[in-house]
């Protein structure tokens, strides 16, 4: 299917199994906790069971299952860099996104010592602070913090611009805010970065399942996803620039490969995961058209035209709606700015009892500060619950969003 062709998300659908599912009223589920986690597609299901019941080996083996499992890494890889605008050697797969990221950050920051700074943000999840954190004091170096502006949630490039300087070694920053879905001008934030010489470490987690990511294109160092949030197995995988990944020491066993990448990759990886990786990013591409980078950028730009009517449904919607208070981008014109995750209260009711009564009408939604605290401590919400996160994707529809408000102005009167 070209990008350029009208979206047929029913057709979209009949991809993910799980979709099919129906609650107690005989209505279909409406799984609005995308952010979270998406639902797997049907051929990344059958990957996983395909190399599953091919049978189980570890790498480098002289024998034919040892093989395959090699050229499966190695597809892995070529897929991987086909996502992210790499090449297959820039690619590190691990466990999740959170534990590549902490090795990441405990190797880089053996580099660092007292009176170096590195640059954190109060708009991202906590897996692109904490580790930079950790880092910096274990080295003795300075973190610097940059807020984010209470009235939309958007990051504070005035802010950033002051913590940015000669002393900076690494810059990190969010690709989209998995709370609230801000968008930041990730361009700017590498400039600066650059500017000093800094290092920038990109989580692109939440982005992944909405719009294409391009390593070399954005001018970062680390772009870090997970395939469990576009349609994959849960897994993690990194874009790290080749020379990145060269100049560091990685902490690792003796018996480990010392080649790139594979040095980064600490024990014997999810084999049925990568498979399943694989497709997954397959899938993307056969919404799009062409040869698989090029298909996966052009699948995306149709998720991201879906994804726009979607968001702006959500917003005219709500904005009706007295009593429900949204935390974010609220101007339906923004939609670009933003992806369709929003953040939400009602009234004076906890948000766990929100995502609760939501669960009673089908309606999977989740409640709390979802990772990202810095943001709801930021906006005075950490202590009183944090917020109710409703997050669509392209194999959502405007009548499932149409159910949400439905309910959300049900529970507001």
């Amino acid at each position: 299917m070209a990008a350029t062709e009208t979206f047929d998300v029913t057709a979209i659908r009949t991809r993910f199994p799980a979709l099919g599912r129906r609650g107690p009223d005989g209505r279909p589920f409406v799984w609005a906790d995308a952010p979270g986690g998406s639902q797997m597609v049907d051929a990344a299901i059958e990957a996983v069971d395909r190399r599953m019941r091919a049978g189980a080996s570890n790498t480098h083996g002289v024998f034919p299952v040892s093989e395959e499992i090699d050229a499966l890494i190695a597809d892995a890889r070529h897929a991987g860099a086909d996502l992210l605008g790499c090449d297959p050697q820039e690619i590190v797969f691990g466990q999740n996104t959170t534990s590549l990221l902490l090795h990441l950050s405990r190797s880089i920051g053996r580099t660092w010592g007292p009176g170096d700074e590195v640059v954190v943000t109060r708009l991202d999840h906590d897996a692109n602070v904490r580790p930079w954190v950790l880092a910096a004091d274990d080295a003795g170096a300075t973190v610097r913090w940059v807020d984010v502006r209470p009235d939309d949630v958007t990051l504070d490039l005035d802010d950033l611009a002051g913590a940015i300087g000669a002393r900076t070694k690494l810059v990190a920053c969010t690709l989209a805010s998995n709370a609230v879905g801000t968008i930041p001008p990730v361009a700017d934030v590498v400039a600066m970065a650059k500017h000093a010489g800094a290092l920038v470490a990109l989580d692109g987690v939440h982005l992944a399942q909405h719009r294409s990511i391009d390593l070399h294109a954005l001018g970062a160092d680390v772009v870090a996803t997970s395939p469990y949030k576009y349609f994959g197995p849960h897994q993690g995988m990194a874009a790290v620039r080749r020379e990145l990944l060269a100049s560091l020491t990685p902490y690792k066993l003796r018996a480990a490969p010392d080649e790139n990448p594979d040095r980064w990759e600490s024990g014997t990886q999810s084999h049925e995961a990568l498979a399943g990786t694989i497709a997954a990013i397959g899938y993307i591409a056969e919404v799009g058209d062409g040869d698989r980078r090029t298909a996966v950028r052009l699948g995306y730009d149709a998720f991201e035209a879906h994804e726009r009517e979607l968001a702006r449904r959500f917003l005219e919607g709500v904005a009706t709606i007295a009593g429900v208070r949204l935390i974010g981008i609220a101007d339906p014109a923004r939609v670009t700015e933003r992806t369709p995750t929003f953040a939400i209260r009602v009234g004076d009711q906890h948000p766990i009892e929100t995502s609760r009564e939501l669960g009673d009408r089908g309606i999977f939604t989740w409640d709390g500060h979802y990772y990202a605290i810095e943001v709801f401590e930021r906006l005075g919400l950490l202590e009183s619950g944090g917020a109710v996160r409703i997050g669509f994707c392209h194999y959502h529809t405007l009548e499932e969003v149409d159910r949400v408000l439905e309910a959300l102005a049900d529970l507001a009167r």
